[in-house]
């Protein structure tokens, strides 16, 4: 537990150095869509349990974590940190994902969409992170039309939402890469949240999947006090014949990303490194 803490402390310290080590592109040439201005991200003075919170984006973007050359897979994921739309817990949930991505051969993209309270601008931001990644796939090296997505929580949540939501324009095209679909190959929901603000927690009624709806895996827990969002996401997808998987264990809480000490934790990640094999083969 000391050592993990020490590696908490060392990847916080180091944060700024490595932010500006890794390549970042910004998703919009000029102020995002309904933004008046542009600002450096602001960092939240919260960070228990050596999560990094990013408090405040009005200027978004993505972060490219290539693959090694070695072993290169020709997927890409865009990895979206959760933090219920207020923050984005940007190491448990971002950097961390797209290191252990890489260690398995696939190219990540950590977004960092508007927050806080920005819904429809978080929508607009992972529509057009979905673009810049395929448009840019050649020189990043991997296959345009395996771009996927993995959220946590709230991340999750806006997954969902642009699983199910990618033939909505969204926002007003800016430039070439607005012609690129914005629609994912697959989608990674690991204990997503607001899924179920239907009539009797039901589905959300914006999610609406269709056969045309990409695979998606799912891992949430029972005590999690939004576990029940995988269940009834998986029970859409399974109605409207989407391939989906669903892994719901009985203990693992929420918020715990790929974390030692965790059971859920523990679990998740060799499911899906299992689960997303079969887009490499094709």
């Amino acid at each position: 537990m000391k050592k993990w803490m020490l590696l908490c402390f060392l990847m916080g310290s180091g944060f700024n150095m490595m932010a500006q080590q890794i390549k970042t592109i910004p998703l919009w040439p000029g102020n995002a869509p309904g933004e008046t201005s542009k600002a450096a991200y602001k960092m939240s003075a919260d960070s228990s349990r050596s999560v990094l919170r990013i408090a405040e984006v009005t200027d978004p973007f993505i972060s490219v974590y290539p693959a090694p050359l070695h072993g290169r897979k020709d997927v890409a994921v865009v990895v979206c940190p959760g933090g219920g739309y207020n923050i984005l817990a940007i190491n448990l949930e971002g950097t961390e994902i797209a290191k252990w991505f890489n260690s398995l051969g696939y190219t990540a993209f950590v977004l960092h969409y508007r927050v806080p309270n920005k819904e429809l601008g978080a929508l607009q931001d992972v529509q057009r992170a979905l673009r810049i990644v395929k448009s840019r796939a050649a020189e990043f090296g991997y296959n345009a039309d395996k771009v996927g997505l993995l959220g946590f929580s709230a991340g999750g949540s806006l997954s969902a939402r642009a699983s199910t939501l990618y033939h909505e324009q969204q926002y007003t095209p800016v430039d070439k890469a607005d012609s690129v679909s914005c629609k994912p190959a697959f989608a990674m929901l690991i204990y997503p949240a607001y899924l179920d603000k239907g009539d009797n927690r039901t589905l959300t009624p914006e999610l609406k999947a269709d056969a045309a709806t990409p695979p998606m895996f799912l891992f949430a827990t029972a005590d999690d006090p939004y576990g029940n969002s995988a269940l009834v996401m998986a029970g859409a997808l399974r109605d409207a014949k989407v391939p989906v998987e669903l892994h719901f264990y009985n203990k693992g809480g929420h918020g715990y990303g790929l974390r030692p000490g965790n059971p859920a934790a523990n679990v998740w990640p060799g499911l899906a490194q299992t689960w997303l094999r079969q887009f490499d083969t094709k």
